[in-house]
């Protein structure tokens, strides 16, 4: 069974990428070496904060979507946890 996972980091300027893979090993040494051309090449070093695993690519990649979408203090709630704050920014609108 292939497992797709669901990644966020924090980049040197303070803000998050999110992504997903099928092999999350190989992509993060691809965003710690620069490989990974794109929004975290240049904010450098990136750390992985946050990942989820999948059995279903399309799962994977609509939980990813999702996510993009959300608030910074939204998507912090999901880092940390904090399911209370996730459902109460699930609330709001903005």
């Amino acid at each position: 069974m292939e497992l797709y996972f669901v990644y966020i980091l924090k980049c040197a300027d303070d803000s998050y990428y999110i992504g997903h893979t099928n092999d999350i090993e190989r992509r993060l040494v691809e965003h710690k070496t620069g490989l990974y051309v794109g929004y975290t090449v240049v904010r450098l070093p990136a750390y992985l904060v946050y990942f989820k695993d999948f059995t279903c690519r399309d799962a994977a990649f609509t939980f990813e979507r999702q996510i993009k979408k959300w608030s910074r203090k939204k998507k912090e709630a999901l880092i940390e946890g904090n399911l209370e704050a996730l459902r109460l920014y699930a609330k709001r609108k903005n």
